[in-house]
């Protein structure tokens, strides 16, 4: 299984301001150097994850991207379900002729569950918190 570039970059996006002092406000740009993603792409991202409540915008020249939840509130595992579709296989019927009778998709249903599961035990604070390596090169 293999989250998507626009998932991973959501989670990095995290990581950084999470790593920023309480409330620091940092630039989209800033960003996007650091991790040398095309800034358009980036730009995407943080409107999704301030859609969805985890960070906040603020405009104008001083303006830009901070956490709006505190790091121990950032569930891996519910950021990706909130992101990521993780459709394993076309199961559809105009597709597969099998699929009334395959079991497949539902064991595929059940390892999907148990990968979100595992990961909902974490938060972006478990990435960060006691990691002075991460730290540093961020």
């Amino acid at each position: 299984m293999q989250l998507s570039s626009f998932t991973d970059y959501s989670i990095r996006v995290l990581i950084y301001l999470s790593a920023l002092d309480n409330g620091e406000l940092t630039k989209i740009v800033t960003v996007s150097e650091h991790y040398n993603i095309s800034k358009n792409h980036l730009v995407k991202v943080v409107h999704k994850l301030g859609q969805l409540g985890y960070i906040e915008t603020v405009q104008g020249k001083n303006g830009g991207i901070k956490l709006k939840k505190s790091p121990k509130q950032l569930n891996i595992g519910q950021i990706i379900r909130q992101l990521e579709p993780l459709a394993l296989l076309n199961c559809g019927t105009s597709f597969c002729h099998i699929s009334p009778a395959c079991r497949l998709k539902n064991y595929l249903i059940d390892a999907k569950d148990a990968f979100l599961t595992e990961l909902e035990k974490y938060t972006i604070d478990d990435l960060i918190n006691d990691n002075p390596k991460l730290i540093n090169l961020l």
